[in-house]
């Protein structure tokens, strides 16, 4: 996956993997929790078809957590493809604060229609 750009457009909550071509072959959509403490929340994860079992998805999750890390932040993860890839890789991935999870999900649900 060498020649695959990640690109963060922190305004559309989208975590981008651009291929070779300039195309979007897969995606995080996130949003940022404010409160009670600052995170990213990645919420979905899809990759195209065409590009699946390249190591997209796991390149997604690897940047999201280092990007919060660069940060100073955390990740309350959602998406369960980031949820299992964070399990795999602790040394990457600090578990996320349960609370911080319910808040997330209580974002989520007062905001029915973002994702």
């Amino acid at each position: 996956m060498s020649e695959t750009e990640i690109r963060d457009d922190r305004a559309a909550g989208r975590l981008e993997a651009i291929g070779e071509g300039g195309e979007v072959v897969g995606h995080i959509e996130y949003f940022v929790l404010e409160s009670p403490r600052r995170a990213l929340v990645p919420v979905h994860t899809i990759v195209e078809p065409a590009h699946e079992g390249k190591g997209v998805a796991g390149s997604l999750a690897r940047e999201l957590y280092g990007i919060a890390a660069r940060e100073g932040i955390v990740v309350a993860p959602l998406c369960p493809y980031v949820v299992k890839w964070a399990a795999r890789h602790p040394e990457e991935a600090p578990a996320a604060d349960p609370a911080l999870l319910h808040a997330a999900m209580e974002w989520l649900r007062a905001h029915p229609g973002r994702f």
